[in-house]
This record gives C-alpha cells, sequence and structure tokens, in this order.
C-alpha cells in the first residue's frame, strides 16, 4: 500500500515538473498563440488588410481619407487585379440570385443600381489624388465627372444589360447634382453602354443639404409607390444600401477610395 502511494506521488511530482518546464520554457521563446505559424512579413501591410475589412464590413464608418501608409496597398489593390476579381465575384453572386426570380408580365420588377463606382470607375480620378489619401475636393471631382470620361465597370455593366434584357426595370440614382453634372453623366452612361435603363435620378434642389440614406431613401420609396418590386439594391457605399425601401437584397460592391457619410 506505501509504494503505492510512494508510486503515486512521485508519478505527480514528475507531471508538475513538465508542466512547469513547458511553462517556462514557453515564456522564454514567447510562444504564440498555435493558429499563428510566423510573424508578419510586412506588418503596414497586415495593418491594411485589417482597415479594408474594417472599412468593408462597416465598422469604420464616416472615415474622410485613406490612411497616408496604405497609399501602396489601396493603389496595388485598386489596379493589380484584385478589385476586378472582387466586383466580378460579387456579380456573380446577384447574377445567381437573379436567375431564380420569375419576372412578372406586369414590367413592375425593379433594380436599384447607383451610378459612381458601381456602373462608372473614378479610378482615373482618385489616382491623382493618392486614392484616397488626400480630402475629397468637391470642385475638382466635378470637374471630373463633367468631362464624362468615367470608363463603365465590366462586371456591372454586364449585369445591367443582363437585368434590361430580361425585362427587369433598372433605375439608375446617383448623388451627382442635377443642374450641373446631368448632361455629361447622361451622355457618359450612353458611351459606355448603359443604354435602356428605365430612370436616372440626381440630387434635385430639393434634396440638397439632405444624407444621402434620406435621399436615396426617399426616391426608392417613390419608385415603391408607383408600383414597382424592387428586387435588388447595389451600391459601393452603405450609405446606398441603409435606410428605408431597400429591395429584396442588396449588395455592397468594395471602395477603399472615399466613404459618403
Amino acid at each position: 500500500m506505501e509504494l503505492r502511494t510512494i508510486s503515486a506521488m512521485a508519478k505527480r511530482v514528475n507531471e508538475i515538473i513538465i508542466f512547469v518546464f513547458v511553462a517556462l520554457f514557453s515564456k522564454a521563446i514567447g510562444a504564440k498563440p498555435y493558429w499563428r505559424t510566423r510573424w508578419p512579413i510586412d506588418r503596414v501591410s497586415t495593418e491594411c488588410l485589417t482597415w479594408q475589412l474594417a472599412v468593408e464590413a462597416n465598422n469604420v464608418r464616416g472615415w474622410r481619407i485613406v490612411p497616408a501608409h496604405c497609399l501602396s496597398h489601396i493603389e496595388a489593390y485598386m489596379t493589380g487585379g484584385q478589385y476586378e476579381q472582387d466586383v466580378d465575384y460579387i456579380v456573380e453572386q446577384i447574377e445567381s440570385y437573379v436567375s431564380e426570380i420569375v419576372v412578372g408580365e406586369d414590367g413592375m420588377d425593379a433594380w436599384i443600381l447607383d451610378i459612381d463606382d458601381t456602373c462608372l470607375s473614378n479610378v482615373i480620378y482618385y489616382k491623382k489624388k493618392k486614392y484616397g489619401c488626400e480630402p475629397y475636393d468637391p470642385m475638382a471631382f466635378k470637374a471630373w465627372a463633367m468631362k464624362g470620361e468615367c470608363p463603365a465597370i465590366p462586371g456591372v455593366l454586364g449585369l445591367f444589360s443582363k437585368l434590361v434584357k430580361n425585362g427587369f426595370k433598372v433605375f439608375l440614382i446617383t448623388g451627382r447634382d442635377e443642374e450641373t453634372l446631368a448632361p455629361s453623366t447622361i451622355a457618359n452612361l450612353h458611351d459606355q453602354g448603359f443604354i435602356g435603363y428605365e430612370r436616372l435620378t440626381f440630387r434635385s434642389p430639393a434634396y440638397k443639404g439632405k444624407s444621402a440614406v434620406v435621399y436615396k431613401s426617399e426616391i426608392r420609396k417613390q419608385i415603391m409607390e408607383e408600383g414597382y418590386r424592387i428586387w435588388g439594391n447595389v451600391g459601393d457605399q452603405w450609405t446606398d444600401l441603409q435606410g428605408d425601401c431597400l429591395g429584396n437584397r442588396t449588395f455592397k460592391l468594395p471602395n477603399l477610395m472615399y466613404c459618403v457619410p
């Protein structure tokens, strides 16, 4: 009996010694959580990836400029192919959803699309503004938009064409000023292939001073009061997809260059 007790105590002491040794050794080498296999190669890059995720998840709201140390990261994302790949993937999800919708014969099935960095790209302009690392310049952007040289975002142009072909009524809603930017925007859209939409709504004097959420909510409400069924709403800003009368589903496109509060 005594031998068994002594043996058990010895085993227990041995276990405690091993535990203490492992604990001290782990502390000495600075052991990290089991899921981390190595230190990040580029800490700035990983910080910018974290910021990117927080922005796209709408956990960072009302931000004004891109962090200066993320310039290279944003430039690489917007011009290196990843942005296009992300947009195309989202468009694939939209088209999969569209394929499940039975379009009515009454012509009242609708979709809502934003314009800036949803239908038309402003990457060329923002390249001169360090991809959003410089503060928003309303006069400079207005001068750019008046040129009517924004290229179409290919994936969204393809989606637009399919929606129109399948019998949906597409409503374009933009925050662009009606009095100064309507002619150039209409021509720009036409030149890039956005032909056949049901209606294009600009921010009129009646909506000046109202937030993007309030303005776009009121326009969508008007569309629904006309009897249209909004099946989907696509935009690059969270404020395109918030508020009232959003439709059956919303789809957020990536945009790391600016935020519309």
